[in-house]
């Protein structure tokens, strides 16, 4: 049975295509429309990661306790009073009174902490969370240490977690008589799950009229278009703006968890503002798709002083009364960089154009802030500037 082969016109021309060159255009078109809707799906996210929701929020808590059992790198209580008072505290409470006696404490295996933790939203009675313990007074380090009791307090006073248990440091420190090392911080340890959740911070999203989205980088184009694509799929004018931050959700006449749900996993493309961020401790340069550079002239020359000390020894001659000297001999080097060359930044369309501009400069990451900073005095940098 003979195969049947296809016209394909182009224009006033026609082209005879086979049945495997068939095979292989449709394979090529397919591969076009994947890597095209690949590329516009790139800059999409869900809501739920760029939003939060108001009255969402986690609560920071705080607890001061003892970290016990240390081998000898715990505080030096006739150095920390306050540790000193905290462990005779403890003990009297355990039955133990030494306050009125004339006991001199000399153990270094206590150390006084603060212990931080985080209380995340919907957290219920008898749950747990992780805590962060921090050494306070003089202690070396608290691998190996078992924090006692803690109660951790929110900024109402309110206890809302009880902290207790071994911690982790993931630190070493290693020290002899002419030299010591020290890995990561030995004095910060962590305990997974180590406080129990005592009372819960009520969330109440159920009888709220109006629910709000709080957008993470508020703009205006991004709200509008989260608040379109939430309309276009609950078929309905649920979500509107109230701000750049702000969209107010409308689901009384809605099963608002089913509703929530839906909402957190529609994709929006979300707009970004024009802006350049600088480190200048650090030399870092983050440049966002959006900026651009008029084009502009520059010229960067660098001043180098280069001083090397060569020190020679000066030797008396044999059977003199002379001495053994040291001469100082320096050697001074300027380059004051007569050899730059006036460069041309043409108008940069898209990002990499404005990339390959200035990497054509040839300079590095800290003369490239230097000449950000005067293409912004000038104003041919057509997006925010931010020093750090």
């Amino acid at each position: 049975m003979a195969k049947i082969g296809m016209f394909l016109p182009l224009g006033k021309a026609q082209i005879y295509l086979t049945p495997a060159r068939r095979r292989v255009m449709a394979g090529l078109m397919v591969g076009w429309a994947c890597l095209f809707s690949a590329s516009a799906q790139a800059a999409r996210v869900r809501i739920k990661d760029i939003a939060d929701y108001e009255g969402v929020r986690s609560n920071q808590l705080i607890g001061y306790g003892l970290v016990v059992g240390l081998h000898g790198t715990g505080d030096k209580l006739t150095n920390v009073l306050f540790t000193r008072e905290t462990l005779i505290s403890m003990l009297n409470r355990l039955g133990v009174n030494i306050r009125d006696q004339e006991i001199q404490l000399q153990t270094h295996d206590v150390a006084a902490v603060m212990v931080t933790a985080d209380l995340p939203p919907f957290s219920h009675g008898g749950g747990r969370i992780d805590v962060t313990v921090s050494a306070t007074g003089d202690a070396s380090d608290l691998t190996g240490g078992t924090l006692l009791v803690t109660p951790l307090m929110a900024a109402d006073g309110e206890v809302y977690a009880v902290a207790q248990g071994s911690l982790a440091t993931n630190a070493f420190a290693a020290r002899g008589a002419a030299a010591s090392i020290v890995h990561n911080i030995p004095t910060n340890g962590h305990i997974a799950n180590g406080a129990i959740v005592e009372r819960e911070v009520p969330v109440d999203l159920a009888n709220r009229k109006l629910i709000h989205l709080s957008l993470r980088n508020p703009d205006f184009t991004t709200a509008t278009r989260v608040a379109q694509v939430i309309n276009a799929a609950l078929r309905g004018a649920v979500a509107s703006v109230e701000d750049p931050r702000t969209i107010a959700l409308d689901l009384s006449a809605r099963d608002r968890m089913e509703a929530l749900y839906r909402i957190g996993d529609l994709m929006v493309e979300p707009d970004t503002l024009a802006k350049v961020v600088v480190d200048d401790a650090s030399g870092t340069i983050v440049i966002g798709n959006d900026v651009r550079i008029s084009t502009v002239a520059i010229a960067q020359g660098n001043l180098t002083i280069q001083v090397t000390e060569t020190p020679m020894v000066s030797q008396p001659g044999p059977l003199s009364n002379g001495t053994t000297a040291v001469v100082p001999r320096t050697n001074i080097n300027v380059n004051n960089g007569n050899n730059a060359k006036l460069g041309v930044l043409r108008n940069s369309p898209t990002l990499g154009d404005l990339v390959a501009g200035l990497n054509s400069l040839g300079v590095g990451p800290r003369d490239m802030i230097s000449i950000l900073q005067a293409i912004k005095a000038d104003g041919a940098l057509q997006a925010d500037l931010e020093v750090r």
